[in-house]
């Protein structure tokens, strides 16, 4: 789909950029409900580089052990060193060059990318880790006209016990999101998060799922925005229940041991696969603070560790091996 109109264009990375701010409010404030800590704000600039944005980072509650909501708003030039890494996941998008000599233009492209990205670590093993990520990018020409833009995102459940209901509500809730656009999406976009969360070097998802999209233009960007919309609404509908029934749960010192092994496989999955970190730490000017925000605080790795047969343990790997069908 060709890139937006030049007043198409404005108005949607502006109304992107509203959305994610009110969401990012809406947000902390329904986690902030089932904790006796508040999140704070941590603002932040790029310079000269332009843009910045604001860190909302929760710790140390009663239910949240670490967790932050985040909204980056950047702009500037993509250099073609960064453009052409870029491209290997983005193919929309083009190194200019000069018509003249035919080599790539040294400044590289001017681009706006906004988004909010969002993961909570909770205390007791029995809640999930969860993640949320929804972002719009665009770059233009070197005469300022629109050369390529995308929105991009989803949500996903990390579990250390397995709840099927609590997978059940979470994938319902993204479906039926999605289903008020169009049917196709919650199917293919499920599927895509199947493949994009999976730990290749382990052969194991690093949770059960939930929705993912990239490069997404295929539609009219202001229904995008409006799918987009949709499914920041039905994040809490689908975590904070979760959390409110299992956050009081006794635990033993054997499954705490068990929730530092699988945040183990958290860390290796967002450090060395994760596109939005690849991408923060790869953009001129970035914030690696925020970026790294998503790590928990405690986490362990335990030399060649197998769960026994038939225990809670050996039935979150299976699913996390064999994806399930969840949504209802």
């Amino acid at each position: 789909m060709p890139a937006p109109t030049d007043s198409n264009h404005l108005l949607i990375r502006e109304k992107m950029e509203a959305l994610i701010r009110r969401k990012q409010a809406e947000i902390t404030q329904g986690l902030e409900s089932v904790d006796t800590v508040k999140f704070h704000a941590d603002t932040w600039e790029r310079g000269n580089d332009g843009g910045g944005g604001t860190s909302m980072v929760i710790s140390n509650g009663s239910t949240f052990e670490k967790g932050g909501v985040n909204v980056s708003v950047v702009y500037g030039n993509l250099t073609p060193t960064a453009i052409l890494a870029m491209k290997n996941d983005h193919a929309d998008l083009k190194l200019p060059v000069d018509p003249e000599t035919g080599l790539p233009v040294t400044e590289g492209v001017k681009f706006f990318a906004c988004g909010l990205s969002m993961v909570i670590h909770p205390k007791n093993p029995h809640c999930p880790t969860t993640h949320l990520n929804y972002r719009y990018f665009e770059t233009w020409n070197p005469d300022g006209t629109p050369q390529s833009w995308w929105f991009g995102g989803g949500a996903d459940l990390t579990p250390f016990y397995l709840y099927e209901e609590d997978a059940v509500l979470f994938h319902t809730n993204h479906k039926n999101a999605l289903d008020k656009h169009d049917t196709s999406l919650y199917p293919r976009f499920k599927a895509w998060a199947d493949k994009y969360y999976l730990i290749v070097h382990r052969g194991e998802t690093r949770g059960i799922g939930g929705t993912f999209f990239d490069d997404y233009n295929e539609k009219d960007p202001e229904e995008i925005l409006k799918i987009v919309e949709d499914s920041f609404d039905a994040f809490l509908p689908s975590y904070l229940p979760i959390i409110k029934k299992r956050k009081d749960l006794p635990y033993t010192p054997e499954e705490e041991k068990w929730q530092l092994i699988r945040r183990g496989r958290y860390v290796e999955y967002n450090l060395i696969y994760d596109r939005g970190t690849q991408f923060g730490l790869r953009t001129p000017g970035s914030r690696v603070e925020s970026i790294l925000m998503t790590l928990p605080e405690h986490v362990s790795w335990v030399y060649n560790h197998h769960p026994a047969p038939g225990s809670r343990e050996a039935k979150l790997l299976e699913v996390t091996t064999k994806p399930r069908e969840w949504a209802q």
